[in-house]
């Protein structure tokens, strides 16, 4: 027997579902489509003078979800301190 036979690895984690692939996801967009149909239908006044309020609202929630791309490390100003100037000098 060889080395190879041997050796035993241990097995690759296997990636997470995304939540919306999950039952519990797709029964929680079912019901928000099912929100949705039924306010547009049969609430659409209280629906137009929430609006404003909603859309004050998607300024925070943005903010919390959508910079979850970019690390935040190194808030050192623009990037510019590591590269040298344009005469060549540090």
């Amino acid at each position: 027997m060889t080395h190879h036979e041997h050796t035993h690895h241990a097995p690759e984690p296997q990636a997470r579902t995304p939540w919306y692939r999950t039952w519990t996801g797709l029964a929680g967009l079912g019901a928000a489509a099912l929100a949705a149909v039924y306010l547009s239908l049969f609430h659409v006044d209280h629906v137009l003078d929430a609006l404003p309020l909603l859309v004050l609202l998607l300024c925070p929630l943005m903010h919390l979800f959508m910079h979850g791309g970019h690390g935040h490390g190194g808030h050192g100003g623009n990037g510019d301190a590591d590269r040298p100037n344009k005469r060549g000098t540090p």
